[in-house]
């Protein structure tokens, strides 16, 4: 019988996950907040947990060979008590392999250049700060349980269903490719194949990006092409820092290159997409 599995945080990529391992046999379980969304999983053959784990009062270790945590740190603070109570429930039955999806916000600002596993993390936003507490309470956990930890650093993920098109729409304008820090990218399909290996083999860290980053304004290009949707307007950095998000800001004054020599070694093979030309075409939502 193939390895059993914990899901826990099964929003878009923690579907495709579980529904991928399920195909193949490993049996599932997914740990999501929302009702609506542990119908949908239960009905694709997977046993649902439905809990919050901001108030996980009933909730219970679940037994699995694989574990994969997906949830985001709360959205405020430099630390990350949801995956510490996770943690603490989970010990009564910890398993051999722990997958936990992180970010490359964790490396902050190297102006530009290319960043293997091995660069300390210098995180410079509180995102970046929050996520290195995650990596840091689990390496701890898998330390203390024995377990095989692979930290997946992920860059920014696209996919069928996962493109601006809200934003394009709106016309929202993005910083001119000569003001804007390279923008690094992974397609969802190629997230959930580094999820897959990781937890056959993996342990360590690997960066998750397809290797080609260009200008966010680049992407955005794309995007509004294949949508059929105006490209949107251009400004500069000035005019950015009135318009744009807090969170979009923190992205801009962040710049980095993201190296995957390690995550195609794991993966013994190409991405399925390895740029946003072989990528895009498959996102027409």
């Amino acid at each position: 019988m193939k390895e059993s599995v914990f899901i826990v945080g099964c929003g878009d990529v923690g579907e495709r996950l579980g529904r991928r391992l399920a195909a193949s046999g490993h049996p599932v379980t997914a740990l999501v907040r929302d009702p609506a969304r542990a119908r949908r999983l239960a009905a694709q053959g997977m046993s649902v947990v439905c809990a919050d784990l901001d108030r996980p009062t009933h909730l219970a270790a679940v037994h699995a060979q694989w574990l994969f945590y997906l949830v985001p740190p709360p959205s405020q603070g430099l630390g990350d008590p949801r995956l510490g109570r996770f943690l603490a429930l989970q010990a009564m039955d910890p398993p051999p392999v722990f997958v936990l999806v992180s970010t490359t916000a964790v490396y902050g600002d190297v102006g530009g250049a290319w960043v293997s596993e091995t660069r300390p993390p210098a995180p410079v936003s509180e995102r970046g700060h929050r996520r290195l507490d995650t990596e840091h309470r689990a390496q701890r956990a898998a330390r203390e349980w024995g377990s095989r930890l692979a930290i997946l650093r992920v860059a920014g993920i696209y996919g069928p269903g996962r493109l601006p098109r809200a934003r394009l729409e709106r016309g929202e304008p993005v910083l001119a490719p000569e003001h804007s820090p390279p923008s690094n990218r992974i397609h969802v399909d190629d997230l959930v194949d580094a999820c897959i290996a990781a937890a056959q083999r993996g342990e360590g860290v690997y960066n998750v990006a397809d290797g080609h980053p260009t200008p966010m304004a680049d992407y955005f290009d794309r995007c509004a092409d294949l949508l059929g949707l105006p490209r949107p307007p251009r400004i500069d950095m000035e005019t950015a820092r009135m318009r744009l998000s807090p969170a979009m800001l923190d992205y801009l004054n962040e710049s980095r290159r993201i190296d995957n020599r390690r995550l195609l070694r794991l993966l013994g093979r190409p991405l399925r997409y390895p740029d946003l030309a072989s990528g895009l075409p498959t996102c027409r939502d």
